[in-house]
């Protein structure tokens, strides 16, 4: 009788395989749970091409340069229980103003614009009424409450609206570009870095791509480790289909934004290893600890 002689397996490595085996399984759960992008309302697809309306951002921009800053790794983090009554006040007042904006009379670009300001202005003052807390996750209503995404609160040109409606409802599938998911803000320490100015029409296009550069060059984006493992953000999971559908394109669309010596490192690479996110608050307060 033959016999077949194993390497005996270490309880470490087990225990890492099995811990991987959970977290494939839970990004793939969570995948699932996150709405496909489509068209809630018509009335947001109408745009003007010819107009040159600009959309007043200066207090925004007045926030961000006073309560964002970035930390010793590169994330941005936010000051939120520094945040003083006025300066909260003037944050419900710009978002006020965004409420009254005639969206479909703006063109394209300021359009997009507006939707990022409105989506991130709107998830920062939610995180100040709300402070303290650990994660956005653990702001909502009812027991089984994963968080406010789908909470209706969003004034827009008379609409009501969802953190999930904006993002999932309008900018995803009417703009169909998937460097917004580098703007778009969730206050976590792993989301893209909550910008230091506001997004603007005539400068979108550069923003996105500075976005698009900076998070590829940034450990919570892409790492690969010693052993040539390489881990992504779960966003590149998440909203697979925006970034390519497969594996292989979304290692391709992150190429576009990687520097020389990462693009060498991915060369050949047809398969990512292994995804991350840490949904802890990106509180300036908890760099500060």
């Amino acid at each position: 009788m033959s016999r077949v002689l194993t390497q005996p397996v270490s309880l470490a490595r087990m225990a890492a395989v099995i811990s991987l085996f959970f977290v494939a399984a839970c990004t793939k759960v969570e995948r699932l749970a996150i709405p496909s992008a489509e068209a809630a309302d018509n009335r947001w697809e109408i745009f003007d091409a010819s107009s040159e309306v600009v959309v007043d951002h200066g207090a925004w921009d007045a926030f961000l340069e006073n309560y964002v800053s970035t930390d010793a790794a590169g994330v941005n983090r936010v000051a939120y229980g520094a945040v003083t009554d006025d300066d909260r006040a003037a944050l419900m007042k710009y978002l006020e103003h965004l409420a009254g904006v005639h969206v479909t009379k703006l063109n394209r670009t300021e359009q997009l614009a507006f939707w990022i300001n409105l989506y991130n202005a709107h998830t920062v003052a939610l995180v100040i009424d709300n402070y303290p807390v650990d994660s956005i996750r653990d702001i909502g209503s009812g027991l089984l409450s994963t968080g406010p995404w789908k909470e209706e609160y969003i004034l827009a040109y008379g609409e009501v609206l969802s953190l999930d409606d904006i993002e999932h409802g309008i900018v995803r599938p009417i703009f169909n570009d998937p460097r917004i998911h580098y703007a778009l803000n969730c206050a976590a320490y792993s989301c893209p870095n909550l910008g230091k100015r506001a997004y603007r029409g005539a400068e979108l296009d550069a923003q996105l791509n500075a976005a698009a550069r900076a998070f590829v060059a940034d450990p919570r984006g892409v790492a690969i480790d010693e052993r040539g493992r390489l881990t992504v953000s779960k966003i590149y999971s998440w909203f697979r289909e925006d970034f390519g559908k497969s594996q292989a394109n979304v290692l391709a669309h992150i190429g576009q934004y990687a520097s020389d010596e990462l693009k060498a490192e991915l060369a050949g690479r047809k398969k990512i290893n292994r995804y991350a996110y840490d949904w802890a608050l990106n509180d300036a307060a908890r760099a500060a600890n």
